[in-house]
């Protein structure tokens, strides 16, 4: 239903430019799918099982063993296909750029895990780093490259925001937020992939007027996780780990910056920022509540908030399809506000 929403709102809204988006949607999708009956017995050869936390709801437990690093037949399907696609148009080798070197953070987080055998990757503190490390280079090559009005936000009805030289820290601090933000959101399957891809085409509409290159790479890339679906739908044969997940917020983030859209990427999020503030608001009211054995109290059942929707009693696929439908009601609003 989120899905038929959206494409009503591009029909209307971006008549030819919806055209622009299907060609590279479909090709993506199809080609993904088809990489992953490929790569998918590969991961499983080389015991690449994922591995569930004990603490989580024990219908995931089931889940141990099934494959993860899928991202590694997604991302590359989608920069490349995007980067071609375009005529390795400047900006799209940016984002494209951006987008595997937050792949490679998540595939070192996913490596580690596997090698390790446990659910503990790199330290937080390490990947938080090199999150910072490449979104500081991204910002700074847009202040160095780009034309100053890049800074200036545009606003729904019109409006525009300039933040001037608060641009650089807005827009980093966007990079990693968004790429932890859709990792937390990769936790039942078919969930990040499926609001992933919703946020991708309906921001590849919002810049398809002024960006066509952009729209090529939302495309391409909505397309990717849309294909990934025929094997990460429930019950899922592969997870996208890391790998795809930090990707998935790196590309977001790095369009709407170079297409002045951070506000349109905030209300595309929509869901992806509850999931991170359920977290957030779990391990706060955590801390705050403790007593002098250090237990303190918890706000949900588990966080993030699908986990909780989960021990509530509803089905995994009652969540996925809630919250497909709810992406599908921001991209609509979103596209609406910004042809207003």
């Amino acid at each position: 239903m989120g899905a038929a929403l959206l494409l009503d709102s591009l029909a209307g809204r971006f008549p030819s430019g919806q055209a622009g988006l299907a060609l590279p949607l479909a090709v993506s999708a199809l080609l993904t799918a088809l990489l992953g009956f490929q790569i998918i017995p590969i991961l499983r050869a080389w015991k690449a099982g994922q591995f569930i936390r004990e603490d989580g709801p024990q219908a995931h437990l089931k889940k141990a063993g099934t494959p993860t690093m899928g991202g590694l037949f997604v991302i590359p399907v989608a920069v490349v296909l995007a980067l071609v696609w375009s005529g390795f148009e400047p900006k799209v080798v940016a984002v494209g750029l951006m987008t595997l070197f937050y792949a490679a953070i998540g595939w070192l987080d996913d490596w580690q895990i596997l090698r390790q055998r446990s659910n503990k990757g790199i330290s937080p503190r390490v990947k938080l780093m090199l999150q910072i490390g490449f979104a500081a280079i991204f910002c700074l090559w847009v202040l160095w490259t780009q034309p100053f009005h890049l800074t200036t936000q545009v606003l729904p009805l019109g409006l525009t925001l300039p933040l001037g030289f608060l641009f650089l820290p807005i827009a980093g601090f966007a990079l990693v937020a968004e790429s932890n933000a859709t990792n937390l959101t990769d936790g039942l399957d078919g969930l990040a992939a499926g609001t992933g891809a919703i946020a991708l085409l309906s921001l590849g509409a919002l810049v398809a007027p002024t960006s066509p290159g952009l729209m090529i790479f939302c495309a391409c890339m909505s397309g990717a996780y849309l294909g990934f679906l025929a094997h990460n739908h429930n019950p899922a044969t592969v997870f996208m780990g890391d790998t795809g997940s930090l990707a998935l917020g790196g590309g977001l983030a790095a369009v709407a910056i170079l297409s002045q859209s951070l506000f349109a990427l905030l209300l595309l999020s929509g869901i992806f920022l509850v999931e991170t503030v359920s977290v957030i608001a779990q391990v706060g009211y955590f801390k705050a509540t403790k007593n002098e054995q250090g237990v303190g109290k918890r706000l949900f059942k588990m966080a993030p908030l699908h986990h909780h929707l989960e021990l509530s009693g509803w089905s995994e696929t009652q969540v996925v399809g809630r919250f497909y439908l709810i992406g599908g009601l921001l991209a609509v609003l979103c596209l609406w506000l910004y042809s207003s």
